[in-house]
This record gives structure tokens, C-alpha cells and sequence, in this order.
């Protein structure tokens, strides 16, 4: 305990990040000159440069590299320990929750989350943060409270099934095939927009045309699903999306298509958190909002949303 300061834990965790020291500093809301202070404290700590200048960026040094998962758990250890209540009650914290999610899911669930909010916990709120932004490492919930992602995401921790959402194919109102009823291999020939919810990360809708063995004519692709419906107005694009969020972003310049299978193809969303939160009784109850929220899609959404 003797040997380093704790306050320098969390600046050390950023800097292995964001491996920026202006950036680190933004993020704390500290001045750069407390990070460049805290970080010189950190190499004469660890006997190590961790941070080294390789062209115009910063990489980690191979010992820092070791640092991360350490540095990742130790951080979630303090924040169970700083955040330990004997009782948790919604009604008076100001706790501040991250979630991470996709555009989509936080699309999605924001409505019904405020909702429960207002109801049940007045001060709180919620900061979610993109999807894209993590890797699934069982050691990057030491940031977050919560993770909403594709089932098949491949986060390790605890987790629980939230909701399923069928695919449908959107193109412009003016686009000549709006009209038209099209085969699976039709579809495939016509020019895609794709939406990416991360690195690596396939969804259901970028398997379909494998599976038919049908290679699919991408000419553009976006960061996740929100964007897309945007994109493809005015434009001879398709773009395959999830149904609930098509039915929010219906309007007049937008058609929905229904895909020509016999069963449909299905996005399935579940949340993820840390085993050590699984009896916080905070994480407790967040999880039992966001559960909430999600079992309230179904009927919002055939109700027009």
C-alpha cells in the first residue's frame, strides 16, 4: 500500500487506454499537467516508460501491455468497494449508470428506461456508451454497469436474454423496386448499405446471404443501424435493419420490404455484467430496469412504436 498512490489507479487505466496524455486528462477533467505529472510519478513507480513515442502516436510498452487486465480488475474492486451500500434505494441515489449498447438497443430502450426513471428514481441517470468501443473482455466491465449486445457477442460474465427483433430490407420511396416483390438472389444484386455494430461483429443480416450461399453487392457501410434509414432516402441503396427500429424511423421517403423467406432472421439482444455485480444491489436493480424496458418493446412496436 506503501508503494503507490491509489489516486494515480484511475489516470494510469485511462492512459492505458487512450495511450494519449491531453486525452487522459480530458476524460479525468484534470489538467494536462496533472497527468503529465501523475504519469512521470507512474514510470518511476513501475521503473518502466510505459507510454513510448512511436511516429506521431503512442504505444504501450510490452510491461504496460501486462498492466491491463490487472490495472481493468483492480479498478472494478474499487468501485464495488467505494460503492458498497448496505441498502440501495433508487428513489434518493444520483448514481450515474454506464451502459454499454449499441445505437440501436439504446435507440430502442431510452424511451422505456426514462419511463421507469421518472417513476422510480428521479436522480439517476444513464450515460450510454457505444458498443463499438469495447472489446469482449470480461476485464472491461471494471468501466461499466451493464452491457447490452447480441447474444452471440461472445462477452464472458453473467448474463440474461432481453428481447429478439426480425430483420426487414428499407430502400427509398422513389427506388423502382419498392414495388416490386423480390427473390432472396434479387435482393442480394441490389447495392447494400451495411451497418457495423463493431469489430468483427456479424449479425444475423450479414450471415443470411452466406447461408444461401448468395454473395451480397456491399457498396457502402455505416457505424450501426441508426444512420441507415437516412442514408438510403434518395438513393437506389438497400439496407437490411431491424424491424422495430424501422418502424421508428418510418416516414414518408422510406419503404419497408419484407425479406422472401419462409422463416424469418432474428437479432437477439441480452445484457451482460460482471459476476462480481451480480448481488450489488444496485447492478441488481439496474439490470431489472433495463429488463423492464425491454418487455415493453413488443407492444410498443406494434403499436407503431
Amino acid at each position: 500500500m506503501k508503494g503507490i498512490d491509489l489516486n494515480l489507479v484511475p489516470l494510469l487505466q485511462v492512459l492505458l487506454e487512450v495511450r494519449n496524455v491531453s486525452r487522459a486528462a480530458e476524460q479525468l477533467q484534470i489538467s494536462q499537467p496533472a497527468a503529465s505529472t501523475g504519469l512521470a510519478r507512474l514510470r518511476r513507480h513501475f521503473d518502466d516508460e510505459l507510454l513510448l513515442r512511436v511516429g506521431r502516436k503512442y504505444e504501450l510498452t510490452p510491461f504496460a501491455r501486462s498492466l491491463v487486465p490487472l490495472v481493468d480488475e483492480t479498478m472494478q474492486q474499487i468501485r464495488l468497494m467505494s460503492g458498497a451500500r448496505s441498502r440501495f434505494d433508487p428513489t434518493s441515489t444520483e448514481r450515474a449508470f454506464r451502459i454499454v449498447a449499441s445505437g440501436y438497443s439504446s435507440t430502442l430502450l431510452i424511451g422505456p428506461i426514462r419511463r421507469i426513471l421518472r417513476e422510480e428514481a428521479p436522480h439517476v441517470s444513464i450515460e450510454f456508451v457505444p458498443l463499438g468501443s469495447i472489446t469482449p473482455e470480461l476485464a472491461q466491465f471494471s468501466r461499466f454497469d451493464l452491457l447490452v449486445a447480441p447474444a452471440d457477442y461472445g462477452m464472458p460474465g453473467s448474463s440474461r436474454h432481453l428481447f429478439r427483433d426480425s430483420f426487414v430490407a428499407m430502400v427509398s420511396a422513389d427506388n423502382p423496386v419498392a414495388n416490386e416483390v423480390l427473390t432472396l438472389a434479387e435482393l442480394a444484386s441490389l447495392p447494400h448499405v451495411v451497418g457495423r455494430i463493431g469489430e468483427g461483429i456479424r449479425t444475423p443480416a450479414d450471415l443470411l446471404f452466406d447461408q444461401h450461399g448468395l454473395k451480397r453487392n456491399l457498396v457502402a457501410s455505416a457505424a450501426g443501424f441508426n444512420s441507415l434509414p437516412l442514408i438510403i432516402e434518395g438513393t437506389d441503396l438497400i439496407a437490411l435493419v431491424p424491424q422495430m427500429l424501422a418502424t421508428k424511423a418510418q416516414h414518408v421517403g422510406i419503404r419497408t420490404l419484407k425479406l422472401p423467406l419462409e422463416d424469418e432472421v432474428y437479432l437477439v439482444e441480452s445484457m451482460f455484467w460482471h459476476p462480481a455485480q451480480t448481488d450489488d444491489p444496485a447492478n441488481t436493480w439496474l439490470r431489472s430496469v433495463v429488463q423492464r424496458s425491454a418487455a415493453q418493446l413488443p407492444e410498443l412496436f406494434q403499436n407503431g412504436g
